[in-house]
């Protein structure tokens, strides 16, 4: 053999056994870096090693104390404000002569809203005619007695007499006037006949009627018509005896409608004295201009309001892991060294959460990708 293919062959050798050994090496390396574990368990301990790709993934954050004003929600409703709104009653049965206001029309207080023809009205009128002639009567007779006494024409007894009438038809005449009054009447003076003008006992609108004209109404108990004025209206939220302790005057509200996308913000005027025995709600009144007319009565709407401050631990939401029906988070003990605490949780802020009980200010946990160590 030729001394050059000889040392060819030396050559080829040698390159075959050098890729040998160096794939070996590499066999060996490849197993030993598949064996190291990313996450190690000691008791409950949780230790992530230095080469762990968990260290790149996970993030700790430092919990501090700080000022907590939770929101709560109640269910709520829009009301007329009850002391600017009249529900008008005829003060007697009769027919409906005249309708003067229509659902919708604005009126003035004293304002004739409608007439109605009362045979009552007519019985009044003539007492209070009666009653009028009785005191002219009793009057004269007053006069005539006393004119008498001095001149020792008449006994004392007579006079007292005449003033004993003449007080009682005064009296007669007070009465039958004030039922005039009550009736309609302007002054309370004179007949009026048979019909009633009934007018309005507030400014505002029209906003419920319920007969037309010409028709009887027999029910002097029943509203014929509504006037209110809307320019300021309640927004009435209902509480739970739970949320009591969070509720004061002053309080602020956020008002979201159904009707409308932007919500309003308010305050609580008045929070309710007597639980709703059927309901075990109390009812918190927020007062709202109203002067657009956009809020109307009956209107559904949510008031978000905000719980007295405290302070308190917030937790981002990212931080809590569900563990069956327990919620944990990943306190970090040593750095890069965990152990799983249970938490007592309390009202959803936002993207974080109130922690009740489970961490003290302070501690470091985990708030990114702390479900990777929930194994």
């Amino acid at each position: 053999m030729k001394p050059a293919t000889l040392f060819k062959l030396i050559l080829s050798g040698l390159l075959v056994a050098a890729a040998l050994r160096l794939y070996g090496s590499h066999a060996k390396e490849t197993p030993a870096a598949e064996d190291t574990p990313s996450l190690l368990h000691e008791g409950d301990l949780l230790r992530i090693p230095e080469q762990s790709p968990l260290r790149r993934s996970l993030a700790v954050s430092t919990i501090d104390e700080q000022s907590i004003a939770a929101p709560f929600t109640l269910p709520a409703l829009v009301e007329a404000d009850p002391g600017r709104l009249v529900k008008v009653a005829p003060p007697l049965a009769g027919r409906i002569v005249s309708l003067n206001k229509q659902l919708g029309d604005t009126v003035q207080a004293g304002e004739v809203l409608f007439t109605i023809d009362a045979a009552d009205m007519a019985q009044a009128g003539a007492d209070h005619a009666k009653a009028q002639a009785a005191l002219s009567l009793a009057q004269r007779n007053l006069q005539r007695q006393q004119e008498m006494a001095q001149s020792e024409l008449a006994a004392k007894r007579d006079v007292e007499q005449a003033q004993g009438d003449y007080d009682s038809a005064a009296a007669e005449a007070v009465r039958a006037a004030a039922r005039l009054a009550q009736l309609g009447a302007r002054g309370g003076t004179g007949s009026s006949g048979s019909r009633i003008a009934v007018r309005a006992p507030i400014a505002g609108r029209v906003v419920e009627l319920a007969a037309a004209a010409g028709a009887w109404w027999n029910d002097a108990s029943a509203p014929l018509m509504t006037v209110a004025d809307l320019s300021r209206v309640f927004i009435s939220a209902s509480a739970q005896e739970k949320d009591l302790a969070q509720l004061y005057v002053g309080q602020q509200a956020s008002i979201k409608l159904d009707a409308w996308p932007q919500p309003l913000t308010g305050q609580v005027r008045y929070i309710g004295e007597m639980l709703d025995p059927d309901t075990r709600t109390i009812k918190v009144r927020l007062p709202f201009d109203n002067r657009d007319g956009r809020l109307k009565p009956g209107m559904f709407a949510e008031a978000t309001l905000l719980a007295r401050p405290h302070q308190g631990l917030l937790v981002p939401m990212s931080a809590v892991i569900q563990s069956g029906f327990t919620s944990r988070t990943f306190v970090e003990v040593k750095p890069w060294q965990f152990v799983p605490r249970d938490l007592q949780l309390g009202a959803q802020i936002g993207e974080q959460v109130e922690v009740l009980a489970g961490l003290k200010p302070g501690e470091r946990i985990v708030t990114k990708d702390g479900v990777l160590l929930n194994d």
